[in-house]
Order: C-alpha cells, then sequence, then structure tokens
C-alpha cells in the first residue's frame, strides 16, 4: 500500500519522493501557455479545494468512517493545489518511509510559511494518520470552525499555558498510535535566518504521554510565500523527516529542547545548502 501511495504521491507532487530532483517545473519556464492555462484553472480549483478541506467535516462528520477517507483525500487536494501553483516538493524515499513506518510519536516541524502544511500533507503516505493543533481563534470561526473540530483538530489556547498543555496531553493520549499530532514548536511563523527557539510544550506532551517525537524540517516555504505577499512563486520546497528524538526523563526540559533544537537545526542548515 505504501509504495502504491508514494508513486500517486509522485504523480500529483511533480516527483515529491524522488529527492533532490532538478526536472524544471512543468508549464513554468518551457510552456508559458501552459503555466497561464493553469493559473486560470486555479482560479476555479482552488477555492473548491480549499472548502473541501476547511468545510467538508462540516456537513460530512456524522457519515461512517468520515475522518478515515476525509484524511485520505487531504493529502491529495493538497498535491494538486501545489500542482497548480507551480510549487515542486522534494522529500527523500527514507523520508517518506520513516514517515509511513512512524507510529506512537508526536510530530514537531518548523514553520517558514502558509505552505508547510500543504507541502507536509502532500507527502504523507497512506496509512499514516495526522492531524493538526490548532490556535483556538481558528475554532470560532464562522466558516471553519465547526469543520476542524470535526475533522478531529486539536484546539490550542496559547494564552492558558498549563491548561492548554494538560488538554494537547489529553488529546494525544487518546490517540491510535498510528495517528500524530503535527505541532510547530517555534509558536508562530519563523522570520529568522535559521530556526526560532522552541517553545517547550511538544516536550511537556510527549513525556506526558510516552510518545517520541518525529522531527520534521521544512526548507524553501518563506521564499515562494513570505510573510505580506498574497500570492506565491513557483519553486520548490523541501523537506526532511528526521529519526525519532526521544526525551530523556531523568534531564531538564531545556536539555530536551537544546538536543531537539540542535537536530533540526542542523537538518535546516544542510536542506538550505541544496538551494
Amino acid at each position: 500500500m505504501t509504495g502504491s501511495r508514494n508513486r500517486e504521491t509522485a504523480s500529483v507532487n511533480l516527483d515529491a519522493t524522488e529527492g533532490a530532483s532538478s526536472r524544471p517545473l512543468p508549464g513554468s519556464e518551457r510552456d508559458p501557455l501552459f503555466t497561464l492555462l493553469k493559473r486560470l484553472a486555479l482560479l476555479v480549483v482552488g477555492p473548491v479545494l480549499f472548502l473541501f478541506i476547511c468545510i467538508a467535516p462540516r456537513f460530512c462528520e456524522k457519515r461512517r468512517g468520515f475522518r478515515s477517507w476525509y484524511w485520505r483525500l487531504v493529502p491529495r487536494s493538497c498535491g494538486w493545489l501545489l500542482w497548480f501553483l507551480d510549487i515542486r516538493v522534494e522529500i527523500s524515499p527514507t523520508a517518506v518511509a520513516r514517515m509511513a513506518a512512524d507510529e506512537n510519536s508526536i510530530f514537531a516541524v518548523n514553520h517558514r510559511s502558509h505552505l508547510d502544511g500543504f507541502a507536509l500533507l502532500s507527502n504523507v503516505p497512506a496509512g499514516k494518520w495526522v492531524t493538526f493543533g490548532a490556535k483556538k481563534e481558528f475554532f470560532s470561526n464562522f466558516f471553519v470552525g465547526r469543520g476542524f473540530r470535526a475533522a478531529g483538530l486539536v484546539s490550542i489556547d496559547r494564552a492558558r499555558g498549563s491548561d492548554a498543555r494538560r488538554h494537547l496531553a489529553e488529546a494525544v493520549a487518546a490517540m491510535p498510535r498510528r495517528r500524530s499530532l503535527i505541532l510547530f514548536p517555534e509558536g508562530t511563523r519563523s522570520g529568522e535566518e535559521g530556526l526560532a527557539p522552541l517553545k517547550a510544550g511538544v516536550v511537556l506532551v510527549a513525556r506526558e504521554t510516552g510518545r517520541s517525537i518525529r522531527p520534521v524540517v521544512i526548507s524553501g516555504s518563506d521564499r515562494l510565500l513570505p510573510r505580506n505577499r498574497k500570492m506565491p512563486r513557483p519553486g520548490v520546497i523541501r523537506i526532511d523527516v528526521l529519526e525519532s528524538f526521544h526525551c530523556d526523563p531523568e534531564a531538564e526540559v531545556d536539555s530536551d529542547l537544546e538536543r531537539l533544537h540542535g537536530e533540526m537545526s542542523r537538518a535546516y542548515a544542510a536542506l538550505q545548502a541544496q538551494a
């Protein structure tokens, strides 16, 4: 199943699993007319894909098996959206295999732009279940709030500190081993050259639930969609999935954070060097 899904992901995401491919983006340089047609089609397809991802749960939450088929279709929708935008995701077969085999973990992902979630989800293999933690304000939004809850996203109230962490830990503890909560431990999109300092929540929740941390590093998305830019540029986003990180319950939390930050920073620098 994993092999089949990987082939699907590659076809949708323009060689997403082929590693550091240098093949030019279709339509971006060799066929300006094709690029124009894709942009025009995006005006129709883009809102449809966005509405499906954000609002479909609002209307389908009571259907049997809803979350199963929904989270199978979300990666494909993200892949198609990136294809229309002429954005290719480079991720090695080793990184995809690590996600496919992963269980009993929390994903810790650095955050560069609004493209990060789409790039990562478009490469999550079949059989690996994920969900996101999202700030509480999204859940009170009329258009997407109910859909977020129905899809199984976890509300994070960053103003409540320990209460928010306790809620996260309870939500993670109730998840099947194959499902991982995706957190952005920098807290917000980083505008720094490297990784911003990590907040302690990801380590504390991992310790409380006995889960490992799966570090995921994303590079290049901020160049395609920097802050205050509405439409992303065509280009390449690179992703690496690292070995599982195990917290040391005998060590200080800051020590675990420093180790995790160091591993992710080195991987991020390596991805940046490929640009």
